[in-house]
């Protein structure tokens, strides 16, 4: 059995600027950039290495969770090692924190106040470093150390969706693209019964319970029929099934039956 996942936000398929809050104004700067193809896309980078005492702050566009209680999130970035860069501040940093907020509708522009980040009621999902950093800065034809790090959170159950943020404490990195998606069990035929695409659960143990029903000609043995959803979008635990009608068969383990 195969998970599903459905993205509810990719930069990487931004046209246009992605226009996130950051804070205070000399902190995160939103550039295009390429990625490994030489795509273009819109990337966010901070860099304030030689100066200390850093706290800077990025808060994404409102994203919709579409009923999903648990959302996870791929972020691809690049970071400077700390030891490559002249005369850097013991300070430099090579990773950066995770965090989200629950919100039933989108944040205004008017929270740039450094009162709002101060006390900034967010979740910390993790803090994020890098298996690789790179050294040296070589745009032509440098391979970029590319990161890819998966994070998840929930339950969610506060709004209708969330923000991302994203802390900076000195470090000197990209983030190239961010991808925020969650899992569901696919609609399946087994045991002569159909059963509907699934939302996964708060948590990654989570078991869901989906009722089956049966396919045209096929008549509840055992009930109830049900199958469990798993947090990974996997099928588990058919319980009860359906049989043929009489006078039915199945058609080439096809799930449909047929007249004898």
């Amino acid at each position: 059995s195969f998970c599903l996942t459905e993205t509810v936000m990719d930069t990487r398929t931004a046209t246009a600027e992605l226009g996130w809050i950051s804070f205070p104004a000399n902190g995160w700067e939103e550039v295009s950039g390429y990625d490994e193809n030489l795509n273009t896309i819109r990337t966010y980078q901070v860099c304030n290495v030689f100066d200390p005492s850093q706290n800077n702050w990025l808060l994404t566009t409102y994203i919709d969770r579409r009923a999903a209680q648990r959302i996870y999130v791929e972020i691809r970035f690049t970071v400077r090692d700390c030891a490559s860069i002249p005369s850097v501040l013991g300070s430099c940093k090579e990773t950066f924190n995770l965090y989200y907020l629950e919100t039933e509708r989108t944040l205004s522009q008017s929270i740039k106040g450094v009162e709002y980040w101060a006390n900034a009621p967010f979740l910390k999902v993790d803090t994020i470093a890098a298996d690789e950093s790179f050294s040296q800065v070589d745009f032509g034809g440098r391979l970029m150390k590319v990161n890819t790090e998966v994070r998840s959170f929930g339950p969610l159950s506060k709004g209708r969706g969330f923000h991302l943020a994203f802390q900076d404490l000195g470090a000197c990195m990209s983030l190239l693209a961010v991808r925020v998606f969650y899992k569901k069990c696919p609609s399946v035929v087994q045991n002569f019964a159909f059963f509907p695409e699934t939302l996964t659960g708060a948590e990654s143990t989570s078991l869901v319970i989906a009722r089956g029903s049966c396919i045209p000609n096929a008549e509840e043995v055992d009930v109830p029929i049900k199958l469990y959803c798993n947090g990974d979008g996997e099928w588990m635990v058919p319980i009860g099934s359906c049989s043929c009608k009489a006078g039915y068969e199945p058609d080439n383990g096809n799930a449909v039956l047929v007249l004898c």
